[in-house]
């Protein structure tokens, strides 16, 4: 890669070398971008709007509700950055660390180091303009990281595609693994009635569910 003066584009893996890419996401103009590094190569995506905010409030909310009424200890941490030097870096919208991993990062920690701490039990990605890749290059960077399940929001389809991960490589899965009892097409409910009306009257519908 060729350093410029210009900005590179974002929503695009750009081949580089580990070096490169830290310094380039070091760079201020990049500070409030997100970005995954895989195979040699480098994707930054900038703030990808309403929709895709909205959905994302959604779906870290239900997760939470269910642990709650299910007690199941969660640690859900927005945006958190996850690093196996030289190798990976990723930035999923959400991920949470689950049951008996829920207290394993330390509250200061600021980068997660894969050579130190576990990688999440559950990633999410809410893809409005993203899905092929969220489907195709971060699904394959979440199986080299050895997450045990992903999830991407589709925010065009209202739809969660799920997929469960071991041994290097991933499945299509219904029901959540990580979390019991959680059907992929309850997720889908719930986003489809935040599309009609408040979310306050959702979640107040949503925890009646979880503990009845």
């Amino acid at each position: 890669m060729n350093k410029t003066q210009t900005q590179l584009p974002t929503d695009t893996w750009i081949t580089a070398t580990w070096q490169e890419y830290i310094q380039t996401i070091e760079d201020p103009s990049y500070e409030k971008a997100k970005s995954y590094y895989h195979n040699g190569k480098f994707r930054i995506e900038m703030s990808p709007g309403y929709r895709h905010g909205k959905d994302h409030m959604v779906i870290i909310t239900l997760v939470n509700l269910f642990a709650m009424a299910k007690k199941i200890k969660v640690d859900g941490i927005n945006e958190c950055i996850y690093r196996k030097t030289g190798l990976r870096s990723a930035q999923p919208d959400a991920s949470f660390y689950i049951g008996k991993n829920a207290d394993v990062i330390p509250p200061e920690t600021s980068i997660i180091d894969l050579d130190i701490y576990p990688p999440p039990n559950l990633v999410i990605e809410v893809a409005n303009t993203s899905l092929a890749d969220d489907i195709g290059e971060k699904r394959l960077l979440y199986e080299a990281m050895n997450v045990a399940e992903y999830w991407i929001v589709d925010v065009q389809n209202v739809e969660v595609i799920a997929f469960a991960i071991a041994n290097g490589g991933s499945k299509r899965i219904n029901q959540s693994q990580v979390l019991p009892d959680l059907a992929i097409s309850f997720l889908e409910e719930v986003l489809q009635r935040t599309s009609q009306e408040n979310q306050i009257e959702t979640y107040t519908w949503l925890f009646s569910q979880f503990q009845s």
